[in-house]
């Protein structure tokens, strides 16, 4: 599985549009409103890099709306569900 992260300015009057339209993108797992030079975040989730292609440049910038965008590509994940099972792996037991 491919993660990419991508942030996204939108025009400022269409961002609540630019972001329910992304989200409903089946490689698109979430979209928040962010704060800072860009409007949005969305998070892309693909079997193989080159259905990025398909998806960013080719589906998520057209969207009406969207201005600019700059794609960050994740190598590994981290997070607090992916430790916390890690650490329980036999507690069950104790």
């Amino acid at each position: 599985m491919v993660t990419a992260i991508v942030l996204i300015k939108a025009e400022i009057h269409r961002i609540p549009e630019v972001a329910e339209t992304i989200a409903q993108m089946p490689a698109v797992s979430e979209v928040y409103s962010i704060t800072g030079d860009y409007d949005l975040v969305a998070i892309v989730r693909v079997r193989a890099h080159d259905e990025l292609a398909d998806v960013i440049p080719g589906g998520l910038n057209k969207v009406e709306g969207v201005s600019v965008t700059q794609t960050h590509i994740a190598f590994r994940t981290y997070s607090r569900h992916d430790l916390e099972s890690a650490f329980s792996i036999g507690l069950a037991d104790v």
